[in-house]
């Protein structure tokens, strides 16, 4: 019964979590296709009042006019439209996954048995749950801090840009090194996901808080605070595809249990961001399809790079295995998660559905089998004691 509630649990928190990231990244898709799109108001009284730009649309039977001011407008109303609980709400529940999938049993979700620093490789549960914190808040610490320094009056954000990118790639790699496959994955979207709602809690609300406020006492806003606002929403609009693609990449081990992760999840993030790339700039009237080739060309490397030996790593000397003696390791090693009735606690169905209760289950699963025995990512944190005779055995697995 306690498998089963906590299953229900994670789907409930999982529904939310989609729900409040679909709200918040389609309205943060609709600000920035809006801001990019509008254009110098046609009607003389507009530009009188400081309406820097316009645009009309069409949707759902009505048309629109939407305008923004370059300068405080004359009068605010009172029920003015603001946007930060579907970020938060995000975040919380997003987090709230965490603690429930990943925290509550960090020895099989995040430790990496199989990592090359000793000290991540002998980490206990508690330990790899504190750095796993002191990683998501490390990286915000880090980016903000970047954001300040290099380009505080946002006047050097392209070399900003070229920092948060590095910074990426240095956060994938370290996550590879210290946590498991999928963990580490997770914990890269994380830590970008986190800036996102970090910048609107702690830099764009507060600074359009301000400006309100200086409004309606009749002063004139700061505009570093209207500038800053708008460096974060970029960010978080370049940080959007990248995190989405890292948090569904726990169904696809071919990328997580790779030797060279951190190679394929950089290639992945950039890729996100050149294509978004191609839909900011497509919203200002300017179709460039280098940006989405580029994007395609990254991807395409990334396969290249993940793509699985044509054979699986074997002893040349070594017999071929069968059938009986492959499903003989894998019912010892991994039924106890994979199976129609799991016997693991925490487990109140298989895995991604797959279950081999029988021989002819497990070989409709062989590649996959294979692929992640030899990377040495399954049976996760190893908790079966698999040993690498096993493993070759697998290895050894013939048709």
């Amino acid at each position: 019964m306690q498998a089963y509630l906590l299953d229900f649990a994670n789907f409930m928190l999982r529904w939310l979590h989609v729900i409040a990231a679909i709200a918040w990244i389609g309205e943060s898709i609709y600000f920035v296709m809006l801001d990019n799109g509008l254009r110098v108001p046609k009607a003389a009284e507009d530009r009188d009042k400081g309406v820097f730009g316009e645009m009309w649309a069409v949707h759902g039977g009505g048309f629109y006019h939407n305008q923004k001011y370059a300068t405080a407008p004359a009068k605010l109303p009172a029920d003015l439209h603001w946007s930060f609980w579907k970020a938060y709400t995000t975040w919380l529940s997003g987090f709230a996954l965490f603690i429930l999938l990943y925290m509550a049993n960090p020895s099989f979700y995040l430790v990496n048995p199989n990592a090359s620093w000793e000290w991540a490789a002998s980490m206990s549960g508690w330990q790899a749950n504190v750095m796993a914190l002191l990683f998501l808040l490390g990286g915000w610490v880090v980016y903000n801090e970047l954001c300040k320094r290099l380009s505080p009056n946002m006047e050097r954000d392209g070399v900003l840009s070229l920092a948060v990118a590095v910074m990426m790639v240095v956060v994938a790699y370290l996550s590879t090194q210290m946590f498991s496959g999928r963990a580490a994955f997770l914990l890269t979207g994380a830590v970008m996901a986190t800036a996102m709602s970090a910048n609107v809690f702690f830099w764009i609300i507060p600074g359009q808080r301000r400006m309100v406020a200086a409004i309606k006492a009749g002063e004139t806003p700061n505009p570093l605070d209207g500038k800053r606002g708008k460096q974060r929403s970029v960010h978080n609009t370049y940080f959007t595809l990248p995190v989405v693609l890292l948090m569904i990449s726990n169904h696809y081990s071919f990328a997580y249990s790779h030797e060279l992760a951190w190679v394929i999840m950089s290639l992945f993030i950039f890729a996100g961001a050149l294509i978004r790339q191609f839909f900011v700039l497509m919203h200002a009237g300017k179709i460039q399809p280098a940006y989405p080739v580029a994007g395609t060309a990254l991807i395409a490397v990334a396969f290249w790079v993940a793509a699985p030996s044509p054979s699986p790593a074997a002893d040349p000397d070594r017999a071929a295995v069968g059938l009986e003696q492959a499903h003989a390791i894998v019912e010892t090693r991994c039924a106890a998660c994979h199976a129609s009735q799991p016997s693991q606690p925490g487990f109140n169905a298989p895995p991604a559905g797959v279950a081999y209760d029988s021989p002819q289950q497990t070989a409709a699963q062989r590649a996959q089998i294979q692929q992640v025995v030899s990377s040495g990512y399954m049976p996760l944190g190893n908790m079966t004691g698999m040993t690498d005779e096993e493993r070759m055995a697998i290895a050894a697995w013939a048709e």
